[in-house]
């Protein structure tokens, strides 16, 4: 099941056409990810100060598919695919609500997230009980 973020887009989020800039479907992807951890009860700050360890983006590929325009109404979404010991991956989209409710995919991504030491950012192994939390 997805998890899903509305943004509004700002004029910041444009360029001068006010289409939204292609970096910027990265930080929407961001921002539902740590929205997602956050509803699993997970806070990436305080799981770092617990455990010494934390995601960090390994790869990522992006489709860009349609623009996104100053003050549309968008949905950034996060949906596990794949877990592993050391490594998760992430189906990522960011469509457009439409007013008569439909949506527009915009853009799709794959995210990969691997678990690194803090410390050292060498990989290292998911504690388990947050394999768990994340499976839920």
């Amino acid at each position: 099941m997805a998890f899903e973020l509305p943004i509004q887009v700002f004029w910041e989020d444009t360029d001068a056409g006010g289409i939204v800039y292609h970096a910027n479907y990265l930080r929407f992807f961001e921002r539902a990810r740590t929205s997602w951890l956050r509803s699993l009860g997970i806070g990436q700050q305080s799981l770092r100060q617990r455990t010494g360890g934390m995601f960090v983006v390994c790869g990522c590929t992006l489709q860009y598919l349609r623009p996104a325009r100053i003050d549309d109404e968008l949905i950034a979404s996060a949906t596990l695919q794949a877990l592993g010991r050391v490594q998760l991956t992430l189906a990522q989209q960011v469509r457009r609500r439409n007013p008569d409710g439909s949506c527009d995919t915009l853009c799709e991504a794959t995210v990969r997230l691997g678990w690194v030491d803090a410390t050292t950012l060498r990989p290292a192994r998911m504690p388990q009980n947050l394999i768990e939390k994340l499976r839920s």
